[in-house]
This record gives C-alpha cells, sequence and structure tokens, in this order.
C-alpha cells in the first residue's frame, strides 16, 4: 500500500460510520503506519510545547512530530522557532538535551552550527576544504514552515499548506484549550513524564473518551481507596469510577469538531464536581463564563485535539500519544498549574497528577495493559477480517443547540466521540492535499449522531 496505488475509497471504507465499525487493520499494518507519518503527522498542526517552558531567547524543549525530531526554540527576536534536529551534513542530531537553554546548536560529528533560527553561522573548514563554494544560505536547518500559538500552547506544522491554526482548531479545539487556559497563569511543572506501551497509538488516542472501561479495568485502583469509596457509583459487583455510572444514569456531553476534535465526557454537576475532588472555582468567573459559555462551563474531563493531544482536565495535564511505529506508543504527561497558587495546592495538584496518569500512576498502567492486547488482537489473519465495534449509543444522542455555544449532544456513555475520530483519521487518509481535506471533511453534525 502506498501513496502511489491506494484509493481514498480504501480509507473512507475502513470506518463505517452506518454500522459504527472500524477495521482492524488500521490498528497494527505497517504500510497504513507509514502512510499516516505521511498524510496526518507531516500535514497536521501538532502541539509543541507550552509556551513557560521556553519563556527567555534560547530556551528549547525537543518533542517530535510524527518520527520526526523537533527543536522547539525562542529565537533573539522573541519569536518561536521549530526546527528538524537533523544536521544537513550527515543528518546526526544537533541538540542532544532534552530541554535547557543555548545560545546555538552544533552538530557533534564535524562541527556544523546553526543559530537560533536555524540558519548555517559556522562550517569548520569553509574556506580551506570548501573553497568557500558552499552556500550556507541554502543548508540551514529545515524549519516548519507554519509555527503559531493559542493563548500559550504552541503548535507547528511541517505543511506549508496548512490553515491557520485558529481555523485548524475551530470552536472545540480551542474551548479544548480554553478548559486548561483560563485556569489562571499556567506554568509547566518542570519535568515531563515518558514511557512506551506496546500498542498502536490511535488505540491510546480513543480511550480518551472511554468511560464505559473505569468500573472493570479501574476497579483494584478503587478498591485500594485511590478515591473515595463513599462517592463511588454503584455498579454490582465492583466498584466503579467516582464520576462514572457505567448503568447509563451519568449524564455526558458530546461535542465534535471539524477536523476530528472532540470532546466528551460526564456533564459537570455539583454532585460530579463534589465527587471529583478538584478545585473548580475558576469556573465561577465572568471570564469563564465568557469564553467556555454555558454548555462549555458543564464539560469535565477530557478534550482532545486531532491527532493525539488530550487534556486530563482534573489532573491538569497535558497527554501526548506519540507514534514510534504501527505497533508502539510514547506516552508523555505534562503537568501545568496556575503559578499564583498557594504553594501547598501546587503541591497537592503535582502529587494528584503523578498518582493518576503517568508511570507511577493507577490508572494507565491498567490502560496500557488493555491497549497493548487490543492491538495484538488487530493482527491475526482470521481476527484482522472482523472489524471492531463503535457503535454505542448510535443514532440515539440529538445535537442541540444553546446560543454561545457550538452544538452538542447530552446522553449516557458513549462512543460517539471515538468513531468521529475514526471517521476524520479516514478522511484525512484520504485526502490528497490539504486543499482537499479542507474541502471534503465532514461537517459538525447535526440531527442525530
Amino acid at each position: 500500500m502506498t501513496l502511489e496505488t491506494v484509493k481514498p475509497a480504501d480509507f473512507l471504507a475502513m470506518v463505517d460510520t452506518e454500522k459504527g465499525t472500524v477495521d482492524r487493520r488500521i490498528f497494527s499494518d505497517a504500510d497504513i503506519y507509514q502512510l499516516e507519518l505521511e498524510q496526518i503527522f507531516a500535514r497536521c498542526w501538532n502541539f509543541m510545547a507550552h509556551e513557560s517552558q521556553i519563556p527567555n531567547a534560547g530556551d528549547f524543549f525537543l518533542n517530535y512530530i510524527g518520527e520526526d525530531r523537533v527543536v522547539v526554540v525562542r529565537d533573539k527576536d522573541g519569536g518561536v522557532e521549530v526546527l528538524l534536529n537533523t544536521c544537513r551534513h550527515r543528518g546526526n542530531a544537533v541538540c542532544r538535551a532534552e530541554e535547557g537553554h543555548a545560545t546555538s546548536f552544533m552538530c557533534t560529528y564535524h562541527g556544523w552550527t546553526y543559530d537560533l533560527k536555524g540558519n548555517l553561522v559556522g562550517v569548520p573548514g569553509f574556506k580551506d576544504y570548501y573553497h568557500e563554494d558552499l552556500k550556507r544560505e541554502e543548508w540551514g536547518l529545515i524549519a516548519a514552515p507554519k509555527v503559531e500559538s493559542y493563548k500559550g500552547f504552541v503548535f507547528a506544522s511541517l505543511d506549508p499548506e496548512a490553515v491557520p491554526l485558529e481555523e485548524f482548531l475551530g470552536d472545540i479545539g480551542k474551548l479544548s484549550i480554553n478548559q486548561m487556559a483560563e485556569r489562571g497563569d499556567l506554568q509547566l511543572i518542570g519535568g515531563v513524564q515518558k514511557y512506551v506501551i506496546g500498542c498502536n497509538w490511535k488505540l491510546a488516542a480513543d480511550n480518551v473518551w472511554d468511560f464505559y472501561h473505569p468500573a472493570i479495568s479501574h476497579a483494584s485502583s478503587f478498591m485500594v481507596g485511590r478515591w473515595r469509596r463513599d462517592l463511588h457509583a454503584e455498579m454490582p459487583g465492583a466498584i466503579a469510577a467516582p464520576i462514572q455510572s457505567t448503568s447509563g444514569a451519568g449524564r455526558h456531553i458530546v461535542m465534535l469538531g471539524q477536523y476530528g476534535h472532540a470532546l466528551s465526557g460526564p456533564k459537570l454537576t455539583p454532585d460530579v464536581n463534589r465527587n471529583v475532588g478538584h478545585d473548580d472555582t475558576w469556573r465561577s468567573t465572568e471570564r469563564a463564563k465568557e469564553v467556555l459559555g454555558p454548555v462549555g462551563l458543564q464539560v469535565s474531563n477530557h478534550p482532545h485535539i486531532f491527532p493525539n493531544m488530550w487534556f486530563a482536565t482534573n489532573q491538569g495535564q497535558i497527554s501526548m500519544r506519540l507514534p514510534k511505529g504501527p505497533l508502539t506508543t510514547e506516552i508523555w504527561w505534562f503537568t501545568l498549574v496556575d503559578k499564583d497558587l498557594p504553594q501547598e495546592k501546587i503541591q497537592a495538584q503535582t502529587q494528584n497528577a503523578i498518582h493518576v496518569f503517568g508511570p507511577a500512576g493507577m490508572l494507565e498502567q491498567e490502560d496500557g495493559e488493555n491497549w497493548g492486547q487490543s492491538t495484538i488482537g488487530t493482527m491475526g489473519t482470521i481476527s484482522k477480517r472482523y472489524p471492531l465495534n463503535y457503535a454505542m449509543d448510535l443514532g440515539h444522542a440529538k445535537v442541540l443547540e444553546v446560543e454561545g455555544s457550538p452544538p452538542y449532544s447530552e446522553t449516557n456513555t458513549n462512543e460517539h466521540a471515538q468513531l468521529w475520530h475514526y471517521r476524520s483519521w479516514a478522511e484525512w487518509m484520504a485526502a490528497e492535499s490539504w486543499a482537499a481535506l479542507k474541502a471534503n471533511h465532514s461537517p459538525v453534525p447535526s440531527g442525530y449522531i
């Protein structure tokens, strides 16, 4: 399967939105994975860093766009550059530290040196070996043609034809970021938690909106007292998640946005807020009411920006699901706090973040076991002939409109956001260009989803 031989209809057929099924091959096929790097990651806007990580000229942070290593750096003019971390001479990394401060980047192989904008400014032997014939202005680091920031969250695209960031985000992408950005003057807690799980990145991503699994997958976490048992939803034979009733009694809000963004989770009510145990008083400010809108104020938990960025709003965290091959995903966790909070509250939020998700967390280690086994389950000769089911609540959730908020649905536990994610995945994979994607991506649904 290559870009030259595959037909757009091949990808669109892999996601049946009427039946709610998804072809298993998309989770383990090596050729499909290579096309994802080209069709999705190389074109999409990708989250790079929070501006609090690079406040001063020369501050940098290493990240990835697909499998391309990049340096996110504040230049001397105050702008942000996203540079491919590969020397133009022999391809060696020009930066080895994961974060820090530099005045330039020098390749440790032969010494080619680049300034903070990626310009080639130093070449050993330029006069004697190259006879001054090397056109240094043509051999700078490869720079992302599009770099923009929304409320302190820096994104980049490697495609010069990409639409502007705010157009890409749309109402749902911006609302997702606003759920974090409006909490105060945010700063990143030092250190990003990183670890590897043997699963396809998409299975790790679609768990974002999955509130069907907590009572089963995380029963042991609840049993050891990670949350107060008296606040757990009832489920015979198991202790359920504190904000979830798998019987369907708990109401969920679903918002689907252009290009694949989705926001879905339990409706925030006084009881749910009490159960979660987090300080959400920021939502009562006039600023929050204006920015989030009447429905956005009721949204809790896991907004997601396509393709692989999601917000764990209860813990004040961002997670990235970075592809490392069709069968491997590297998980990154960033923790953001309002720097004006009292130190004891910052410490409490940090401790909570560490012990919920991440390598020392009580939840994602259990999740990772499921994702790994699910990935293996897509590889069998016979099993991969049978699609996966994403049909929960399909066709039963009415799309509502309230002035001041994007269209939304209020329904039971569901898989609408997951199916929307894969529908959008198919459209990204099928589109020959940004222009085609913009013209043909699905509009925000109306009627019933």
